[in-house]
């Protein structure tokens, strides 16, 4: 299995997706993560042979097209455990602002922590 970096951004309504793949630049956009996956997968099977069945994507997503796959986040209680202003992550979140490098990795950070915070959650079902 060969793992690809697929990086997913924002166009305007729909997610544009791109990989590199043997110095080839293949692009892509999709109303949807699993359809622009189809869809990249397809185009890397059409230019490079690549069997779709043999790759797996490695997602890496603009602010935008996060808080759109995983709008089950609330945007402000994030912001809070990451130590930023909500109405900045909003700006983010929303593409009006683009955060710098030190500010996605401390998102990227705090999203982990949550992650495994919940990882450690067993729920109980009382009898």
């Amino acid at each position: 299995m060969e793992t690809i970096d697929l990086i997913i951004e924002k166009a305007e309504k729909k997610l544009w997706g791109r990989v590199e793949y043997r110095d080839n630049l293949i692009t892509e956009v999709a109303e949807s993560v699993n359809e622009l996956e189809e869809k990249i997968k397809a185009l890397l099977w059409d230019f490079e042979n690549l069997d779709p069945a043999s790759v797996q994507f490695n997602h890496l997503y603009d602010m935008y097209s996060l808080f759109q796959q995983f709008d089950y986040l609330n945007i402000s209680k994030v912001a809070i455990q990451a130590g930023m202003n909500p109405s900045l992550l909003r700006q983010y979140s929303s593409g009006v602002k683009s955060p710098s490098a030190e500010q996605a990795k401390k998102i990227e950070d705090t999203l982990h922590r949550l992650a495994k915070e919940l990882k450690g959650v067993s729920v109980f079902v009382g009898e």
